[in-house]
């Protein structure tokens, strides 16, 4: 038995329990052992034996309960079909709108002038029901067939009612009269139901299409060719073409194409995509490279030892796809809620009809009866609960520089008990800052730092460049170095009037004879602190040296400590070392860290957590935190990441913030408080006139059996909900 592990896109789902249908159509499939299908990421992950099952049987299972399946290398045709999707629901809703506004405006405006046609109102609400709201008889057919109810069942049956009881007023308004009845049009509520439900939808759909974005970005980083020696001669060749042992050459700010171990050559590597490190790392012969990462400097000759899918950059890719693709659905609340309701209404209007049609005065009066339960339970409150609190909710989000991509992520982000961040450009500022200068007898702290910008002026190191911004901030007149040489690893040397400078390690200066002294001292204390020490001496004498680290954001130590005031758990991972990751995590608060982790193990570490029972919010910047970030059960990304962790996570931060984490939790909790007080309305109101339509209060039937009365408590509880949704803009988050 071969075991095969892929992630297929899947089309054609509208909410939770369309992915339910796809997993349970897949689980009966012979010879697959493992399914989890992801609705927001549009995804499902399998695990088959590819020697009993081909792509072929998958997609015609998926295929048979009314979805689609996108085989893997068609990702582009996906994309244009997601497109085109969501120009056409962008089509039907702009006039299902203005649909809404004619009828409107023709009941409540005109009518008072002159009167309008009931005709005249149906040649307008015949397109919206019957083309803008096809997806959803659509939806409701495929459920029937499956016999089971979703939201698409709600909408159909709920705007079915209100057109063809309006139809009947329209064409036989006779019926009406015979029972008692007052003549009264309702098509200004299916078409309402059908455009709001249509705005949902196309957000949703915006909001989806996000996921595979994120996986394109990655792809993208991959080196497309690379520099091989081939015949004893520099030949350009496809990445697809570097075979394991090749010799590959680099170039200075080339982007390394594979992995593996440097023969010859030194240089210093950005290697933040990889460990989240923001130093360069200094590269010599016996050091490993990552495909990916970018060579600053210095040529260097590498053979190569992982290519193709071993790479670590394609092991990110990898990573992501799979815990996107293995999240577990969130579901609505208002499909849970409607796979209940639907069926219940259901049978009540057809309890209502048979029990009327034998003690009612006449058939009529059972069909109006069972219309107006129908009515009644409309969904109109019902859709627009979540919409609406999602709209204001993110709305007032975006206004405090929070991004929520999907109800999912509010839903999660609102339930969460534990918040890990990364460090590098997450908690710090992802670039090294000079933090202490300890000058020498004899010396001053500005002499010391204006000798060693002054050699380090032409470095295209980023300590050096910190040095140089630190004489810049204190404005400090720099001179010209002469005899500039870059020693890598180690520092510089320079000549800067007349005088020979060395800035760098304790190493440099004991190779060029220089004796450290008392400053070696201070220069333990600060690498026990976490902190980088470059020594500096004047011709043979050293005389300070310049502490330089990745420092915390001023506001880290505030967002921590709010987290911490709302009961939430705080942890820390970084692919830094331990001694510099503890520092980092002393100085804001955070007790729980975990240092020295690559990105397959920050996904782990949060799936540790997972697995204890926590609800786990993964804080990052950077291409290295993207698995995590999908792992998660909310990603929150940092807006002036990379594109990579931005599009991957569930929230993104506009704002270089850290304070926006606890706010976007707080935001979430209080809208997701919000949508659970909507429903609340959409139900209570509607369920309490569904006996009353059904005919209880029998000796006031007359009155109250009317889908006037209906639609008064529909639109009573609709009301409800969007007063209730508004209260979100003035929302203010505590602390």
């Amino acid at each position: 038995m071969s075991q095969k592990r892929v992630n297929l896109k899947i089309t054609g789902m509208h909410c939770a329990a369309c992915a339910s249908r796809v997993e349970g159509a897949l689980r009966e499939i012979g010879g697959v052992s493992e399914v989890n299908v992801n609705f927001a990421a549009e995804q499902a992950g399998l695990v088959y034996d590819d020697e009993r099952l081909g792509l072929e049987e998958i997609a015609t299972a998926v295929e048979a309960v009314g979805y689609g399946l996108v085989m893997p290398g068609a990702e582009d045709v996906e994309r244009e079909a997601r497109e085109r999707e969501l120009r056409t629901l962008r089509r039907k809703l702009w006039f299902s709108l203005a649909a809404v506004a004619v009828i409107m405006l023709s009941i409540h405006v005109v009518s008072h002038v002159v009167p309008v046609p009931a005709e005249a109102l149906l040649v307008v609400a015949t397109p919206v029901q019957f083309w803008a709201g096809a997806q959803f008889y659509r939806g409701a057919w495929t459920a029937l067939r499956g016999r089971f109810a979703d939201m698409n069942t709600l909408i159909a049956v709920g705007t079915s009612a209100a057109y063809f009881y309006s139809l009947l007023v329209t064409l036989r308004p006779d019926v009406i009269v015979s029972v008692g009845a007052e003549i009264h049009l309702y098509y200004d509520t299916s078409t309402m139901i059908i455009a709001l439900i249509l705005l949902g939808r196309t957000l949703e759909v915006r909001a989806r299409g996000r996921a595979s974005e994120a996986i394109r970005r990655l792809v993208g980083l991959q080196a497309k060719t690379a520099l091989v020696l081939r015949g004893g001669e520099e030949v350009e060749v496809a990445i697809e073409d570097v075979a394991i042992g090749d010799i590959v050459v680099v170039r200075p700010g080339e982007r390394v194409p594979v992995d593996g171990e440097v023969l010859e050559g030194e240089s210093a590597l950005d290697e933040s995509m990889v460990t989240g490190e923001s130093m360069p790392v200094e590269k010599g012969p016996g050091d490993l490279v990552v495909g990916g990462t970018v060579n600053l400097s210095g040529a260097f000759r590498f053979r190569a030892s992982r290519v193709g899918a071993e790479t670590v950059l394609a092991q990110i890719i990898r990573l992501v796809q799979e815990a996107q693709a293995t999240k577990a659905p969130i579901q609505r609340l208002a499909d849970r809620a409607a796979g209940i309701f639907v069926p219940i209404v259901i049978a009540i209007a057809i309890i209502t009809f048979v029990v009327w049609l034998f003690v009612g005065p006449n058939p009529t009066y059972a069909i109006v009866a069972a219309v107006a339960v129908l009515i009644i339970a409309c969904p109109c409150a019902l859709g627009l609960a979540t919409p609406t609190s999602l709209v204001v909710g993110t709305g007032r989000g975006a206004e405090l520089g929070i991004l929520i991509r999907s109800a999912e992520a509010l839903e999660v982000a609102g339930a969460v008990d534990t918040v890990m961040f990364d460090k590098t450009g997450t908690l710090t500022r992802g670039t090294p800052e000079v933090t202490d200068i300890v000058a020498a007898p004899g010396q001053t702290e500005g002499s010391v730092l204006r000798l060693a910008a002054s050699a380090e002026r032409y470095s295209e190191h980023p300590l050096g460049q910190a040095i140089v911004r630190a004489a810049g901030d204190r404005k400090i007149d720099l001179a010209a170095p002469v005899d500039f040489k870059a020693i890598s690893g180690l520092g510089v040397n320079a000549r800067v009037e007349g005088a020979t400078v060395l800035v760098g390690s304790g190493r440099l200066l004991g190779e060029q004879g220089v004796a450290v002294d008392a400053m070696q001292e201070h220069a333990d204390s600060l690498a026990g602190e976490g902190k980088t020490a470059a020594l500096v001496s004047v011709d043979g004498k050293t005389i300070g040296v310049i502490g330089l680290a990745d420092v915390a954001k001023e506001e880290a130590s505030a967002a921590v400590r709010l987290l911490k005031e709302m009961g939430l758990r705080v942890a820390m991972t970084t692919g830094d070392n331990a001694r510099t990751a503890e520092a980092v995590a002393r100085e804001v608060g955070i007790d729980d860290v975990r240092a020295e982790v690559l990105p397959d193990q920050k996904a782990s570490a949060v799936k540790a957590l997972q697995a204890e029972g926590w609800r786990v919010a993964m804080v990052g910047d950077g291409i290295n935190d993207a698995p995590a970030l999908a792992q998660a059960d909310v990603g929150i990304a940092i807006g002036r990441g990379t594109d990579i962790a931005i599009e991957t996570g569930d929230i993104t931060l506009v704002r270089d913030d850290l304070r926006l984490v606890p706010e976007a939790v707080q935001l979430s909790r209080a809208t997701l408080q919000n949508i659970r007080q909507n429903l609340f309305f959409a139900f209570f109101y509607n369920s309490l006139g569904i006996p009353i339509a059904a005919g209880v209060l029998y000796p006031v039937l007359h009155t109250l059996l009317n889908p006037a009365i209906a639609a008064a408590a529909m639109a009573f509880s609709s009301v409800s909900v969007v007063t209730n949704a508004l209260r979100l803009r003035r929302y203010r988050p505590a602390g």
